[in-house]
């Protein structure tokens, strides 16, 4: 018999020797079930032919299969450096328990970092620091509308009820409300755990409409109204698109539909729900810029914008050239870097798909200086956000504010078990099971959401007060500096192009390759690629 046998050859004699034993003596009846139940196991791995490994290796290779099943948690709690961001490092998810906590986030005996490092970053610091005495840091969106938003500059990124549980939302939005944050509702729309402790809203809405939709799908006038005006939504948010996985839609099987879900999404309960990968509302750059003016007339003057991850540069330029030609924008842009997280989604497209966030949102930034209209239109940005510096760095590179959600969820209690799409969340975050959730402390946890917030933002003034600043507006890309070799520096300023204002509209040289590329060929009235490129698809055989 081949060695690779041995396994299934033990537990047979040692069935065989168990039962005159048993006989002999009742204590060694259960070792005989032991080999019965091995016996039966390597049997059927012999005769099933689904796995090749099982049928070489009967028994044995079940020991593999749990080794494999238990690796990523062996990675995370016995291999992992605690500076490898694999997705987040031990470090930065430590840093987020401690503010959370309120407990002491100081670190002995120096960096961990290799500082000479290629890719290693640190901000500049000036010899006539600032003591900053509030760390409050807000910026208000869309001034001259009727009901403008003063906002933080740290808030929570959009993640739905149903990819969240319930407690999770609860904990979230009483810890903004605590805070003076606001907590984006994901496309999941507005829930009763979000209604509940009062908490700013941003209403996220997504291409299912939920919470405003018609039984179609269509987009409802009147279920929009009924959720825009409550006092609690402070302003609109479009999604265009995600970070983790943009381009893609989704369907909620049925039996994950209950009551509460269906009743806060406007869906029947217990029946499958689409989420298209497109818009219904719109087709085009100027139908864009319309449905959002509508969206803020039925709000009653709240601001509206849209979230994107960006992709394709000339559809970004074609709403760019839109808000040109219509004289209608946004009142804010939230950039979506692809580096982005999601309760589930392919491999691919949390890999290979989207902008990261630092070139979208330089594009973004690029764009609305060129055109002169970045002074109306406020930009958030959001991508891997745990710490003061990390937003330090996004704000140089052009943002107002940042949003956070994995950070918030580190808040929570999550511990990287990577198990979201399960349902089987060890910290009751990211689970519909209610006995799961209900583990998670609404009363506690809420209390570490609004820490880790007034936390990191310390830490912000504290960084800010150390350059000389005195409110993060003031932060450039001169502040930022990035090690790009082992005898190479250089700062954000001289590491990237910036375009002059006016540049686009005026006529000027960009120096920058994809506006030199594609801006001339982008149109306000379709989202479609540029002639040129259209026509070397033509020419390939199909």
């Amino acid at each position: 018999m081949p060695l690779r046998y041995s396994a299934l050859a033990l537990s047979i004699a040692g069935l065989l020797l168990s039962i005159p034993l048993a006989y002999w003596a009742t204590e060694f009846l259960l070792l005989g079930v032991v080999f019965l139940a091995l016996v039966v196991l390597g049997l059927r791995d012999v005769f099933q032919r689904q796995h090749t490994v099982s049928r070489n290796y009967p028994i044995l290779a079940h020991f593999r299969y749990f080794l494999e099943s238990i690796g990523p948690e062996i990675r995370q709690y016995f291999i992992q450096s605690d500076t490898e961001e694999r997705p987040f490092s031990r470090e930065q998810r430590a840093l987020v328990y401690q503010r959370a906590k309120n407990v002491l986030d100081k670190r002995p005996f120096g960096s961990q970092l290799d500082m000479a490092g290629e890719g290693f970053e640190w901000m500049d610091h000036s010899i006539r620091p600032v003591d900053i005495k509030d760390s409050d840091f807000r910026i208000t969106i869309g001034a001259g509308r009727e009901k403008p938003y003063s906002a933080s500059v740290f808030n929570i990124s959009a993640m739905s009820f149903g990819s969240l549980s319930a407690n999770a939302i609860l904990s979230l939005n009483k810890g903004a409300k605590a805070g003076g944050f606001y907590h984006d509702t994901g496309e999941g729309s507005i829930s009763r755990y979000h209604r509940e402790p009062g908490g700013d809203l941003v209403w996220e809405i997504g291409s299912g409409y939920f919470g405003c939709r018609n039984e179609d799908g269509t987009f409802s006038e009147e279920k929009f109204t009924e959720n825009a005006t409550l006092d609690q939504v402070k302003m609109i948010e479009l999604k265009l698109s995600q970070g983790a996985k943009p381009g893609h839609g989704g369907i909620l099987p049925g039996a994950k539909v209950t009551p509460e879900i269906a009743e806060a999404r406007g869906v029947p309960v217990a029946e499958d729900v689409v989420s298209p990968s497109r818009h219904s509302a719109f087709s085009t750059p100027v139908e864009l810029l319309e449905f959002i003016d509508r969206l803020r007339e039925l709000s009653g003057g709240k601001p509206v914008g849209f979230k994107l991850a960006i992709g394709h540069p000339w559809e970004w330029f074609a709403i760019v050239k839109a808000m040109l030609e219509t004289g209608r924008h946004p009142d804010f842009i939230v950039v979506d870097g692809g580096e982005g997280g999601t309760g589930a989604a392919p491999l691919e497209f949390i890999n290979r798909l989207g902008m990261p966030l630092i070139e979208a949102l330089l594009l973004v930034h690029n764009s609305l200086v060129g055109a002169n209209l970045r002074e109306h239109i406020a930009i958030g940005a959001a991508g891997k956000i745990t710490s003061a510096f990390n937003i330090a760095r996004i704000l140089a590179l052009g943002a107002d504010w940042c949003n956070a959600a994995r950070g918030y969820m580190f808040a929570l209690g999550c511990i990287q078990a990577m198990n979201c799409h399960t349902g089987k969340c060890p910290s009751g975050v990211a689970t519909q099971d209610s006995v799961r959730g209900s583990k998670l402390d609404v009363a506690d946890k809420s209390v570490r959401v609004a820490n880790f917030h007034r936390n990191t933002l310390d830490a912000l003034a504290n960084l800010l007060g150390a350059a000389g600043l005195s409110h993060p507006s003031e932060l450039g890309p001169e502040h930022i500096v990035r090690r790009v070799s082992r005898t190479t520096v250089h700062s954000y300023m001289d590491l990237y192009s910036f375009l002059e204002p006016g540049v686009l509209v005026e006529g000027g040289q960009t120096h920058h390759s994809v506006f030199e590329k594609y801006w001339d060929d982008a149109r306000a009235d379709s989202f479609d690629p540029p002639g040129f490129i259209l026509k070397l698809r033509e020419s390939k055989i199909h």
